[in-house]
């Protein structure tokens, strides 16, 4: 009974482990504090295909893309908030995990909030009026 809980636990384990590393080595830089840079800077940044996942962790094609663009851009000497800048000029706030606080994103910043308020409100109004 052990050995087969030691399986299950095992298969599980492997089942929920997160996937192999999207990056592969043709794409790191040969430089190490370059390297971590980008990777630093692709973990903020999201995968326009996948949504909730940074390009650091996405295998899609134009995450690839993306990792290399941003590797390019440090190659040519950009500053990270010039790299992020760069990217972020090209395909929006979007590609940000954590989108800057301005008026154009206000949305994605406090709708969340908004919603819970008037699920709440809805709820102690349908509770009260139960009594």
């Amino acid at each position: 009974m052990t050995r087969l809980a030691a399986v299950a636990g095992l298969l599980l384990a492997l089942a929920s482990a997160p996937a192999l590393a999207a990056l592969d080595a043709s794409e790191m830089l040969a430089d190490p504090a370059l390297e971590a840079r980008a990777r630093a800077l692709a973990k903020g940044l999201r995968c326009v295909v996948c949504q909730n996942q940074s390009i650091d962790d996405s295998a899609a094609d134009l995450a690839r893309d993306l990792r290399q663009s941003l590797r390019e851009r440090l190659l040519a000497g950009d500053s990270d908030e010039e790299a992020l800048a760069y990217l972020t000029h090209r395909y929006g706030d979007y590609v940000l995990l954590e989108p800057p606080l301005k008026p154009a994103t206000w949305i994605l910043w406090f709708a969340p909030a908004g919603f819970a308020a008037v699920a709440l409100l809805l709820a102690v109004r349908y509770f009260r009026r139960r009594e």
